[in-house]
C-alpha cells in the first residue's frame, strides 16, 4: 500500500485530505522559507511548497526511511491583493491591515503543490478569485479579535466567519481553505499516473 506524506501542519489541510478517505500521515517541515525576489504569487507558493516538500523528504532520508512506494504532498497558500502578497499575518495590526486592504475588493487565493513519488517530483499551483463585500471597521475589529484570522493567509477563513463578507468566488472553493484537491489529483494522475481513487479505503 502506497504510504502518503502530508508534508504540513495546517488542520485544513489535514481535514480536506482526510475527506478524501486517504490513509497519510503528517510530518511538518522546519525549513527556513526564503523566497527570491521579483517572483509573481504563483512562483512564490509553488516555491515554498517545494521548500517544505524536500525538507521532509530530506528528513525521513536522513532518519534511514525507505521513501520506495511513498508519496510526499507539500502546499502552500498566499492571498495576493492589489499588487501585495499576504500571508499569514504576525500580529492584530497586521490582521487589521489585511482586512481593511481586502475590504471591498477583488483578490486571488493562491496555493502551490509539491508532490514527490519514487524520486520524481512535480509542481502546480491554483488560482481561485474572491470578491469581498465592504466592511464596517467594527466588523474588521470584531472579526480580528475573534481570533479565527490568526494563522490564516491573507488574515481570514473562507469556512468560518469571513463567510459572511464573501461576495462572490471564481475558482476551487477548497483551493481557498487551503488545499485544492481537484488540482492536486490532476497533477498526481499527470506526472506518476496516480489515480486518487485506487487510493481510498
Amino acid at each position: 500500500m502506497m504510504r502518503i506524506v502530508l508534508a504540513s501542519k495546517s488542520p485544513r489541510r489535514k481535514e480536506i485530505l482526510a475527506s478524501l478517505g486517504l490513509d497519510f500521515e503528517i510530518r511538518v517541515s522546519e525549513c527556513e522559507e526564503k523566497v527570491e525576489d521579483g517572483l509573481t504569487p504563483g512562483q512564490v507558493v509553488m516555491s515554498i511548497a517545494a521548500q517544505k516538500g524536500r525538507a521532509v523528504s530530506q528528513t525521513l532520508r536522513e532518519q534511514g526511511e525507505d521513501l520506495s512506494d511513498t508519496l510526499i504532498i507539500a502546499c502552500d497558500t498566499v492571498v495576493a491583493c492589489a499588487g501585495e502578497i499576504l500571508g499569514k499575518p504576525c500580529d492584530r495590526e497586521d490582521t487589521l491591515r489585511m482586512l481593511r486592504l481586502l475590504s471591498g475588493r477583488d483578490h486571488s487565493v493562491l496555493s502551490g503543490l509539491y508532490v514527490e513519488y519514487e524520486g520524481k517530483t512535480a509542481g502546480a499551483f491554483e488560482e481561485t478569485f474572491v470578491c469581498f463585500s465592504p466592511l464596517s471597521e467594527k466588523e474588521i475589529e470584531w472579526y480580528a479579535d475573534s481570533g479565527e484570522p490568526d494563522d490564516k493567509a491573507g488574515a481570514y477563513a473562507i469556512q468560518g466567519y469571513a463567510s459572511m463578507w464573501v461576495e462572490k468566488i471564481d475558482g476551487c472553493y477548497f483551493n481557498v481553505v487551503g488545499l485544492p484537491t481537484s488540482k492536486l489529483c490532476r497533477l498526481l494522475k499527470a506526472a506518476f499516473g496516480i489515480d486518487v481513487t485506487d487510493l481510498i479505503k
